[in-house]
């Protein structure tokens, strides 16, 4: 699937902002599958200093630097991307949970089995998700049955959750947002010792002919990708949805949390009281992706 994206944030100040300094993720990530033809980002006004390198996890971070006073911060991200992830092996014919679980310790996935500030391991949250998880259960049957689980039981309600929304919140009160369906999931999944990470990126904007709108469309989306053992590796999965990521998703970028993934944060000098507005489209085109 090939599609246009085109994301724009606008930060409008009560007073001039004297100096700013913006840590962007906006670019998208450039997968075995997941082709990146073009991606550019124009930022209102134009930085003095601008430099791009990837992050920790790989995600390619932009800092921009600004030394002249404004009231409007603007940044417009937009990129022609192909997306055609593979569908995932026959759920039953993965390794049983633990074995994945006793393998990640000794493997580079062991990093995404530790808690982080906001997917902490919550006793909760690992009592939630081990009722998927069956003595011998193979980790792919699981992980869809919870993925399940999550858009069942959680009620999607944008407003009532922030970005530093805590698991234990969400548990209990079982209401949210995409952010908090995948920070729920992640959790859960490392309170088991099963590596999880947290992805951001968008979903169509216009679901399939025939299909039901995705939540989450028109903004930012996130969801969570859990790793299935040597072999098979990382497998994309949208608890908001209950969908595998195959070919209606785009990547941004991947990390422990919301906090690492985070599409634009900063530092700025001025400012007072802001508004803020996020536009989101993301259209699937015709043709061939340029070479």
């Amino acid at each position: 699937m090939i599609y246009r994206l085109r994301h724009v944030t606008t930060y409008a100040y009560a007073h001039p902002v004297d100096l700013a300094a913006h840590l962007l993720l906006l670019s998208p990530r450039r997968l075995t599958h997941q082709k990146v033809a073009r991606a550019t980002l124009a930022v209102t006004p134009v930085p003095s200093h601008v430099t791009e390198a990837p992050d920790h996890f790989g995600n390619l971070a932009t800092r921009v630097f600004i030394d002249v006073p404004h009231a409007r911060f603007e940044v417009v991200a937009e990129a022609l991307v192909e997306v055609r992830f593979p569908d995932p092996p026959p759920p039953a014919t993965t390794l049983p949970w633990e074995v994945v679980r006793d393998i990640a310790r000794g493997s580079e996935a062991v990093e995404f089995t530790f808690g982080s500030p906001l997917a902490p391991l919550v006793a909760a949250a690992r009592g939630y998700a081990a009722a998927s998880f069956p003595a011998r259960r193979p980790v792919l049957v699981g992980l869809l049955e919870l993925m399940a689980r999550i858009r069942r039981d959680f009620t999607y309600r944008p407003g009532v959750t922030g970005p530093n929304t805590q698991v234990a919140e969400v548990l209990e009160s079982r209401v949210g947002v995409c952010q908090d369906y995948a920070h729920v999931m992640v959790s859960g999944l490392r309170g088991l010792g099963l590596p999880a990470r947290y992805v951001s990126g968008y979903v169509r904007t216009r679901p399939p002919p025939g299909g039901a709108a995705r939540r989450g469309a028109d903004q930012s989306h996130a969801w969570v990708e859990a790793w299935l053992g040597p072999e098979h590796g990382w497998v994309g999965l949208d608890p908001t949805n209950d969908i595998v990521v195959r070919d209606e998703h785009v990547v941004l970028a991947w990390g422990r949390d919301f906090g690492d993934v985070s599409p634009l944060r900063g530092v700025i000098l001025g400012g007072g009281e802001h508004g803020l507005w996020v536009g989101v489209d993301l259209e699937e085109v015709e043709g061939p992706v340029p070479a």
